[in-house]
């Protein structure tokens, strides 16, 4: 009886393991986040509004990224600023462009707190808050300058945003210097390395 009892047990726990250790919900969310970069890179081979030039989408394959990892999509704490003010963000070629300066997330990378500042553009036609920020990885795996991030605007009594770095994109002037990009500011240089989403576009 007593190893009928055990082997029940251990048959659950093997059950358990398995279960768990499939994961079924971080497969789902890498398939989706596969999907989402199949089709841009469709839209960077097709689409009239690629930053691509002709040249470049005949023989233009994928944009590179690094694996999608679920762990670098943290808990984010958001607070709004009840009367956002307008700020200059610098462009790469040098001027300048207005942005509301939204409110402030926080959230940890490896147990260290880190934050950033959110941002809309000041005519009012973003539909989610903008994210430009620096990491380690910049200059070696990823674009010297750089890159950006997209969060849905939490609505009035949210306290929280999705914040997922896997999604973190380069600007349009690391592929075609002919575009001018938003620099990200000094307040949203991360002293750790970002080691997820897209990486350099050029060698």
């Amino acid at each position: 009886m007593i190893k009928k009892i055990a082997l029940a047990v251990a048959i659950i726990g093997i059950i358990y393991y398995s279960l768990s250790d499939s994961k079924p919900s971080t497969s789902a969310y890498l398939a989706q986040l596969n999907k989402f970069r199949r089709d841009k890179n469709q839209n960077f081979r097709q689409d009239e509004n690629s930053p691509l030039e002709t040249a470049q989408k005949a023989q233009f394959d994928s944009l590179k990224y690094y694996p999608g990892d679920p762990t670098f999509i943290p808990h984010a704490d958001v607070s709004r600023n009840e009367k956002p003010d307008t700020t200059l963000l610098q462009m790469s070629d040098n001027k300048s462009e207005k942005y509301l300066n939204w409110g402030l997330v926080k959230f940890n990378i490896n147990n260290a707190p880190q934050q950033l500042h959110l941002y809309l553009k000041a005519n009012g036609r973003d539909s989610t808050l903008f994210i430009p920020f620096t990491d380690l990885t910049n200059g070696h795996d990823t674009y010297g300058g750089g890159r950006y991030l997209d969060a849905p605007i939490p609505k009035l009594n949210e306290t929280e945003i999705q914040l997922d770095f896997n999604r973190a994109y380069n600007p349009f002037c690391a592929y075609n210097s002919a575009f001018s990009c938003p620099v990200p500011p000094a307040e949203n240089r991360l002293p750790v390395a970002i080691p997820v989403g897209e990486k350099s576009f050029h060698d």
